[in-house]
């Protein structure tokens, strides 16, 4: 575990650095800084494997409990937001929404199962990844009995991650 927070520690140090550039200020932030400390990390484990190993148990935990505080933290932060959001835009607004998150998950399952063939359980973690969504690949791998659905989680997982990163704020700074 001192791996994990040493690379955590780092990669929020790094990320919290701001470069600015013609007055406007560019930073990965301490959560994008600590994805790409953990891609490194994830690359030095990689290359040798002897390198920061995180005992079994402790990555059920992370896991199971980690995920589910993570998620209960997000649901009682967004709470108010999301009835004052119905109360002032109606039930539209969670309509639209529910139908601009579901309708690229369906078309990126038609278009790696049948234009690119992927197999099911690869299909899924893709999926779950450009959702970056962990909560999903722990049910897929669960209900599939295997850790096939990971192979493609991972990639998408980093790239929909970094993207949110950089382009949430690149949107901010162009709608402000």
């Amino acid at each position: 575990m001192a791996f994990v927070g040493a690379f955590i520690v780092i990669g929020a140090l790094f990320g919290s650095l701001v470069l600015n550039i013609a007055g406007v200020p560019l930073t990965l932030s301490t959560a994008g800084g600590a994805l790409v400390a953990g891609i490194v990390g994830g690359w030095l484990r990689s290359v040798r494997p002897s390198f920061g190993r995180v005992p079994t148990p402790t990555i059920w935990f992370m896991n199971s409990v980690g995920l589910n505080i993570f998620i209960a933290i997000v649901g009682i932060s967004a709470g108010p937001g999301f009835v004052n959001g119905l109360k002032t835009q109606g039930v539209g607004l969670f309509l639209w929404g529910a139908l601009a998150t579901t309708m690229p998950l369906v078309l990126g399952m038609f278009i790696a199962k049948y234009l690119f063939r992927f197999h099911d359980a690869l299909t899924l973690g893709i999926i779950s990844g450009s959702r970056t969504t962990t909560a999903s690949l722990g049910l897929v791998c669960d209900q599939a009995k295997s850790q096939v659905p990971a192979l493609g989680y991972t990639v998408t997982y980093a790239v929909g991650n970094t993207l949110l990163t950089i382009w949430g704020m690149v949107l901010i700074i162009l709608l402000s």
